[in-house]
Order: structure tokens, then sequence, then C-alpha cells
């Protein structure tokens, strides 16, 4: 087996791709925001300041060229995952860049687009539903077996929509993203393709500060590739009945914000609304 991965203890590897995952992110954030702000893809905060929007490819540029740099040192089934990841990352980063670029808030929500789509008007939003259901399915199969094709599935497209729920206030999804990795951490210790969620989850922590005080969105762009990659992580580590646990959560998660708006649910809760508070420069 490969020197990496048996010169160094599971968590010492966790340690060391998150930090390789910071490092990677922080050499490429100040130049991707000031590429996006001069291509003029900017929006306004909730200040009124223009900002760049779509700064969250930044995860996908960290974590591929992180996963570039420790492919050789891989044992080949976690070779087989690396690229599994890879592709999962840069398909729905593009989807959600599409979204941010070309989408249209005149619909919203899955039943939106999905009513828009059975009228005959193809909304960006229902072009990520029909294709990230459809990668999600590809990606399911791939991970077997067979009779939890659909389980896996429904928990990978369902994870990249939850994300987009959240990122609707500065930092909200970045925090999201990251107590969701920690219950994958927690729950699927042990299980080496966490160390490709301990890249974003890297990546992440040192993209969290320009997001928490409102200097860049990370849009769907970033949204889509951390609900990806706990989705597709989620696959993989989780024993079956957490995983229908999980899923099940996911459920409950998307009929509620169907129903209701989660920021006023947010701001009902005084622990909920601190937390989701903390950090910002929100009043």
């Amino acid at each position: 087996m490969p020197f990496f991965i048996t010169a160094f203890s599971f968590p010492a590897t966790l340690v060391f791709a998150c930090l390789l995952g910071v490092l990677l992110t922080r050499l490429f954030l100040p130049g991707l925001m000031g590429m996006i702000v001069e291509a003029g893809f900017v929006r306004p905060n909730f200040r009124g300041e223009v900002i760049p929007l779509g700064v969250g490819l930044v995860f996908s540029l960290a974590a591929v060229a992180c996963i570039v740099l420790l492919y050789p040192f891989l044992p080949g089934q976690l070779q087989f995952f690396a690229l599994a990841f890879c592709l999962a990352l840069a398909a729905f980063t593009c989807l959600g860049l599409v979204d941010d670029v070309w989408g249209s808030r005149a619909t919203s929500g899955l039943k939106g687009h999905l009513k828009s789509l059975l009228q005959g008007r193809l909304t960006t939003g229902a072009l990520k539903a029909l294709a990230g259901g459809a990668l999600s399915l590809f990606l399911a199969v791939v991970a077997g077996p067979l009779v939890w094709v659909p389980v896996n599935a429904l928990t990978l497209a369902l994870s990249v929509n939850a994300i987009n729920l959240l990122d609707l206030r500065p930092g909200r999804a970045g925090k999201g993203f990251l107590l969701g990795s920690f219950l994958l951490f927690v729950a699927g210790w042990g299980q080496w393709p966490l160390i490709f969620l301990a890249v974003l989850t890297g990546s992440v922590v040192a993209y969290l500060a320009v997001d928490l005080k409102a200097r860049a969105m990370m849009g769907d762009t970033g949204a889509n590739a951390l609900g990806a990659a706990l989705g597709l992580t989620a696959v993989w580590v989780l024993p079956d009945g957490v995983k229908l646990a999980y899923l099940g959560l996911l459920l409950v998660l998307h009929v509620v914000a169907e129903k209701y708006s989660l920021t006023s649910l947010i701001a009902r809760s005084p622990l909920l609304d601190r937390l989701d508070r903390w950090g910002s420069d929100r009043k």
C-alpha cells in the first residue's frame, strides 16, 4: 500500500488533508475574487455593497488541486473515490454556476421550477434538478449495491439542495456544511473516503471569514459543491440505518422549506438565531 496511507494514522491524514484545503483556498481566493470583480459578476449584499458572486468556485478549485497532489499516493480503491468525488464537484459546481449566471428569481422553489417545466418553460432551476438528478443516479449506481440506488441517489440530490436552501444569509451555508461534516466524521470515523471531505472542510474554514463579513457570496456555485460533498460522503461512509435516518432528515427539511421560510423559523429560535448570526456583521 502506498507510503501516504501507511506512514500516517487516519486522524493525522484527515488533519493533513484539511490543512492542505486551507492552504490552497487561501492561495486561490484573492485572485479568484479579483477576477470575478473585474468581470463585473457582482451583486449587492444586505448593506447594499457590491460584492463578487460565485466565489464558491474556490471550493472545487482547491479540492481538485488537492486531490491531484494526493492522487499518486492513494491506493487503487481510494483513487476511484477521488475520481468520483472530482466528477461530483465539477458537475454540480457547473450547474450551480449556470444558475448564478442565468438564473431568474421570477421562479423559486423546486415545485415552482417543475411547474414551469411542465408548462414548457425550462428554467435554470429545472435544468439543475434534471441534470443533478441524473448525475446523482449515475453516482448511486456506481456506488452500489443496486438495492440501495434509490436511497443513495435521493441522499445525494437532496444534500445538494439542502445547502442551497441554507444559502440565504452570510455564513449560514458554510456553517451548515461544517455541522454536516462534523456529524459525518463522527458517524463514519475510520472510513478513508472522509479525507476528501476533510479537504472541503479546510477550504470552507479558510473561506468562511469573507462570507461572514459579506465580502463575497458563494452562490449556488459553492453551495452545490458543498452539498455534493456531503451527500456523496454520506453515501460512502454511513451505516445503512444511519443513512436512512439522514435521508429522513433531508426529506423533513425539504417539506418544511416548501411550506415555511427557514429564515423565519431560525429567527424564532433564540439559540438558532444566535448561531446564525455568530461571526457575521448582521445585527
